[in-house]
Formats: structure tokens, sequence, C-alpha cells
């Protein structure tokens, strides 16, 4: 018959230098739980410290992750991570500014304008966003806001030869072809409304008049002499040529009753 002994009990070989220790840090929290005088407030801006820098390292991570999926042109999956990111720290200029860039790759014209616009209201001082503000511009064929865009961005970058040379060269160049085109389009409508007013109305003559009728009439006697007689040549078998006037009897000259009136 198997004998059964008594379970050790727990905490039998724990020192008592342990147990005294946990016993006074068991009462230290006790004590503070108690005490009204906890600054619960610092406690939970520290937590709150904690969980922004969390934030902030998820939301670095997320941007280069978009970032080397841009350089593989991968854009769509860029523009989902920065998404993300955006989530994390929306006062982020730097990702709207590299989500419109990517956009514009898409030829998505009107979300790259929005996502430029919200780099520039979050930091006014970036003349990279004010840059890629100008460049979507274009894009949407706003010449004239694109060149201010570039111009701001001069001011607050003046030693950029990229803003100089490729940007604002750029856009004045076309902002000119434009105006030239607008010029001769205005120029073409102008010469075909002068040409349609300056055109004579066909006059409206009246079929019924006196004058008309005897036009018709002089004109039908013209014809009555030159269809009267008729010339005929005749060319022998000995080759002698004959030539042969023939009469035929006409109506005669029609009065004015023979005309249609007709208007």
């Amino acid at each position: 018959m198997a004998s059964f002994g008594w379970k050790r009990k727990i905490g039998e070989k724990v020192s008592k230098v342990t147990s005294q220790q946990f016993e006074a840090q068991a009462a230290d929290e006790l004590g503070l739980v108690d005490n009204d005088d906890v600054d619960w407030l610092h406690e939970a801006k520290r937590k709150k410290g904690l969980l922004l820098e969390d934030c902030l390292a998820k939301s670095k991570r997320l941007k280069d992750e978009g970032a080397i999926l841009a350089e593989n042109e991968r854009y769509q999956e860029a523009v989902h991570k920065w998404d993300e990111a955006l989530q994390l720290t929306p006062e982020d200029a730097t990702l709207y500014e590299m989500k419109s860039q990517v956009l514009m790759s898409l030829h998505e014209m009107f979300p790259a304008v929005h996502a430029a616009e919200m780099a520039v209201q979050r930091d006014s001082h970036s003349w990279e966003a004010w840059q890629t503000l100008g460049r979507a511009q274009l894009g949407l064929g706003e010449i004239t806001l694109a060149i201010r865009s570039f111009q701001i961005a001069l001011h607050i970058c003046p030693a950029s030869p990229e803003l100089w040379n490729e940007d604002l060269h750029w856009a004045r160049k076309l902002h000119e072809q434009q105006k030239k085109a607008v010029k001769t389009e205005t120029a073409t409508q102008e010469r075909t409304a002068q040409g349609e007013t300056s055109g004579e109305p066909i006059p409206d003559y009246d079929f019924e008049s006196d004058e008309i009728l005897a036009v018709c009439a002089a004109i039908a006697e013209k014809e009555k002499t030159t269809l009267s007689s008729k010339t005929v040549v005749i060319m022998s078998a000995s080759g002698t040529v004959e030539t042969v006037t023939e009469k035929e009897e006409c109506a005669a000259i029609p009065d004015g009753s023979v005309f249609i009136k007709a208007r």
C-alpha cells in the first residue's frame, strides 16, 4: 500500500532577507496607493511621452521603408507606407512632400497638389515643399501659380541652382508660350468677327418689277434671233464645200404675260 507524505509549504526555502525585502516593497506600494499626494498627472505625461516616442520611431521606420519602395518605383506601396506613417505623425510635412512627388510620378495631379499644399501648411519655411507644390501646379497647367511657388522657394533658398535653372526657367518659358498662344487665338477671333460683320448683305431683288420683265424679254429676243437661222456646212463627194443657211420659224416675241412672276 502506497504511503503519501505532506507537501512542502511554498516559500519554505526562501531566505529571510529576501522575504523581508519583498514585504518592505509591498508596504511601500501600499503606502503609495493610499497617499493622496501622488502626482498622477506626471505619471500620465510620462506614459504619454513613451507612447509618443514609440509613434515617432514607428513613423520614421515607415517613412524609410516608403522611401526605399519609391526608389524601386513601387509607388503605390510607398504611398501606403506613408499613409500609415501619417496616421502616427500627421504634422510631418516631409511625409506629405514625399507623397506628392510619388503621386506626380503616378500622374495623379490633383492629389499631388493637395499633398503639397498640406506640406506647405505644416512647414511654410520648407523650400522643398514649395518646389514640389510648384511642380504639381505645372502638371495641372496652373503656370502662374507655379511661378509664384517657385519664387517663394527661391526667397527661402536663393542659392539653389535647380530652382533657378530648371523650375523657374521652365515655368517662365511655358508662360511666354501661353501668352503667345492666347494672343494668336484672340487675333484670329477678331478677324473672324470682322469678316462676319463686314460682309455685304445679299440684295433683295424685286422679281415682279418692270425692269426685270424687260431684261427677260431682251434675253428671249436675243435667243430667238440666234436660233432663227442655222448654218449647215455640206461637203460633196467631189470635195466641194457648200454652206447652207436654213431659216426657221420662230414664235413671236414673248410679252410680259409669258413670264412667271415669282418672288
